[in-house]
């Protein structure tokens, strides 16, 4: 694997959890997908979501990776090196 991030980021399990809180917040529940951030376990939605709260996660705290919460996916992405592992 060439990415650093991905290597020191574990696989952690994924949150359990099936609503965006940052959309939850504002009233919203148009989210597509959810995403769990590896470094602190904040859920968002993905970039197909209206709000992309992920994304949004990613840009203000700089933790690189996230997996996704989807039943049967266990891929991780890095935001940093634009990376899948």
């Amino acid at each position: 694997m060439s990415c650093v991030h991905l290597a020191e980021a574990g696989d952690a399990a994924p949150a359990t959890t099936t609503d965006c809180p940052d959309c939850v917040a504002i009233g919203n529940a148009d989210w597509v997908h959810l995403r769990s951030c590896l470094a602190c376990g904040h859920v968002g939605c993905c970039d197909s979501s209206p709000y992309q709260h992920a994304t949004k996660h990613f840009a203000a705290s700089g933790h690189p990776v996230m997996r996704s919460v989807q039943p049967g996916e266990s891929w991780r992405w890095c935001f940093v090196d634009e990376e899948i592992g």
